[in-house]
């Protein structure tokens, strides 16, 4: 069964993450398909906008844990680096569209995105620190939308918030009264990509994305190095072992 599905409608391209028995971890397998379809709507003329959305109620939970402490880390970590600059650098608009959770990795994904919605109620958390990790990959496309002290605030503690503070801080566009008014918040912005020309999107999200761009292009090799050195590490091991077994690590 695939973990990512494709599908196309008037001018927009649905790529839905359908693998909510794990929470749609960030998985080798998922990450391999999640990167073939972003390839396929990149070199297809007839798309306008891309919508990122998932089943389940969860939108992403970040790295997939199993596969971080059996070793599987070091391709992951470049892995998830190709798949943000696959976001950022997708000729057109990119609309996150969580109608659940999201945490770590999960929120790198929504940074690296033109736009993002999700229900108010929604939680969100940069869970790394409590794992004996950085959110060194992710900072690349969350960092420039975060107002700094939020960035400070959430990166350093892991504490959870909410969607309308997501959408104060700057890492969602809107923030929705529930799952139905967050549907016709991204219907209200497809609306509007609806109505503008391919080219017009192109060249204007070209202008929007260049700084994003080349933070990725000067940093992501540094980022990738420091995570897959992070993942690898005794303090990292266990943080997912006291996960994996509902206890608090050593240095609570």
């Amino acid at each position: 069964m695939p973990l990512v599905t494709l599908t196309r409608d008037a001018a927009i391209a649905t790529i839905t993450l359908d693998s909510p028995t794990n929470r749609n971890a960030l998985s080798a397998a998922l990450m391999d398909e999640l990167g073939a379809h972003l390839a396929a709507v990149a070199s297809d003329a007839s798309v306008r906008a891309v919508v990122l959305t998932h089943t389940g109620p969860t939108f992403c939970a970040g790295a997939d844990l199993k596969e971080a402490a059996e070793g599987g880390m070091a391709r992951g970590t470049q892995h998830l680096l190709d798949l943000l600059r696959a976001v950022i650098e997708l000729p057109v608009p990119v609309l996150a569209h969580l109608r659940g959770n999201a945490r770590a990795g999960g929120l790198g994904l929504v940074g690296a995105c033109d736009f993002a919605v999700a229900p108010a109620s929604t939680s969100f958390a940069f869970s790394e620190v409590r794992l004996g990790l950085a959110p060194a990959i992710i900072s690349l496309s969350t960092l420039p939308r975060l107002e700094p002290r939020a960035a400070a605030r959430y990166f350093l503690t892991g504490e959870e918030f909410d969607g309308a503070e997501a959408a104060r801080i700057g890492l969602l566009t809107l923030a929705g009264d529930g799952v139905e008014g967050t549907d016709a918040a991204a219907e209200h912005l497809l609306a509007g990509l609806r109505l503008a020309s391919r080219q017009g999107l192109v060249e204007t999200k070209k202008l929007l994305n260049t700084a994003l761009a080349e933070r990725v292009a000067a940093d992501g090799e540094a980022t990738v190095r420091l995570s897959a050195t992070l993942f690898a590490s005794e303090e990292a091991a266990e943080g997912m072992r006291a996960r994996k077994e509902r206890r608090p690590p050593r240095w609570v």
